[in-house]
């Protein structure tokens, strides 16, 4: 077992692990990065699909210390977004230790660092490290979350999540249903539409559609009026723009859409054409949960019976923070999120904190960061 020792240990190396690494670095912290895969950003690099673009404004997805080229459009492309993250990592000089899953980590009291045991993927190796700090950094798209559905193991056709989406051209003339109606699911049934896929999408829950330029508008009111304005004004300008959606299958939410971001967690479905294609029906809506797969045929729980030949799942992903981090009963819960409320959210005990947990994004992050290093640096200067 090899045995190494940091000021500050960050687990994973997405844009949250790589905000909190370059801070680090404009405050001369000795650092080290752990991260699973083969490289950073593994969800932009490697599972993400082709047509994603930051559903945000530049200025709001910046990382700290490092603005976006003035050049690039006020929503970045997923090409150019990696272009951004291969200059910032180049800039700050991160260079994370890859294939290192993370099994165990906990202070110890004697020492007073936090050991962290991971296994080094080339060598099968298991690795020791010890830091004063430890940044989980692991952020809420973890590990790819599908659903135990009953009979689904019978369907003959492709099934995947959304991270194994690319484009929707391999999909052309087949008949696919998308299941879940996040952004996410919403983008991937737009592009199967596009490239001629005949296409349904199960929306379950109710939600709220807002273009790119509403929520712009909303972020920036929220600087200035209370979080139930700026709903008022979101839902009224969304009723004018789309008119009434439950003529589509779609039901709109009784709380706000800002409200539910900091609540629950649950972003509003930024439309950037996906709404077009349901009011035309070239998007089928199918309001009801999925109750049975047998062989092509979809059984939903409202009794319709659709046939497909392939299953999109944009359900998102689950935390497994609480499988390897131990002796935490303050910072995060279960499903690896903040217990402590925003804008206390990020710190810990001991000197552990984490970071891009706050449900506010790149934005949040890029403040975790800063609050982060800046609470290092205290921490140092008073206990040397």
């Amino acid at each position: 077992m090899q045995e190494q020792k940091q000021v500050v240990i960050i687990v994973g190396a997405g844009p949250s692990g790589l905000s909190a690494a370059a801070c680090f670095t404009k405050h001369s912290i000795p650092y080290i990065v752990l991260e699973r895969e083969d490289c950073f950003a593994s969800l932009w690099k490697k599972y993400s699909y082709d047509r994603l673009h930051l559903h945000l404004r530049k200025q709001f997805c910046e990382l700290p210390h490092k603005p976006f080229p003035p050049s690039f459009p006020s929503y970045v492309p997923k090409k150019q977004f990696l272009q951004y993250l291969d200059e910032y990592v180049s800039h700050f000089g991160i260079t994370p230790l890859y294939r290192r899953t993370v099994e165990y980590a906990e202070y110890d009291e004697g020492c007073e660092k936090w050991r962290v045991k991971a296994i080094n993927g080339e060598t099968d190796e298991v690795e020791e490290y010890f830091g004063r700090f430890l940044v989980v950094a692991t952020g809420e798209t973890t590990d790819p979350f599908v659903p135990q559905v009953k009979g689904l193991s019978s369907f003959p056709g492709r099934v995947l999540h959304s991270t194994g989406f690319s484009s929707g051209k391999e999909f052309k003339d087949e008949h696919v249903l998308v299941v879940g109606s996040g952004n996410s699911g919403m983008e991937i049934a737009l592009d199967l539409v596009n490239h001629g896929a005949k296409t349904s999408i199960v929306v379950r829950s109710p939600v709220h559609f807002l273009s790119r330029e509403m929520v712009s508008l909303g972020l920036f009111l929220l600087k200035y009026l209370s979080l139930r304005s700026v709903d008022s004004l979101m839902v009224m300008l969304s009723r004018m723009v789309y008119g009434d959606v439950t003529k589509y299958g779609v039901a709109r939410p009784k709380e706000g859409p800002f409200y539910m971001k900091v609540k629950y967690g649950k972003y509003p479905v930024i439309d950037v054409g996906t709404y077009r294609k349901i009011k035309s029906r070239e998007l089928k809506v199918l309001p009801a949960e999925v109750e049975s797969v047998r062989g092509k045929d979809v059984l939903f729980k409202n009794g319709e019976l659709h046939s497909f030949d392939s299953i999109v799942f944009c359900t998102g992903f689950k935390r497994s923070t609480n499988k390897w981090l131990k002796g935490d009963d303050y910072l995060l819960n279960d499903d690896g999120l903040p217990k402590p409320s925003y804008p206390i959210h990020w710190k810990g005990n001991n000197g552990l904190y984490c970071i891009g947990l706050s449900r506010r994004g790149f934005y949040g992050a890029a403040t975790d960061a800063e609050n982060i290093a800046n609470d290092v640096i205290s921490s140092i200067m008073q206990h040397p």
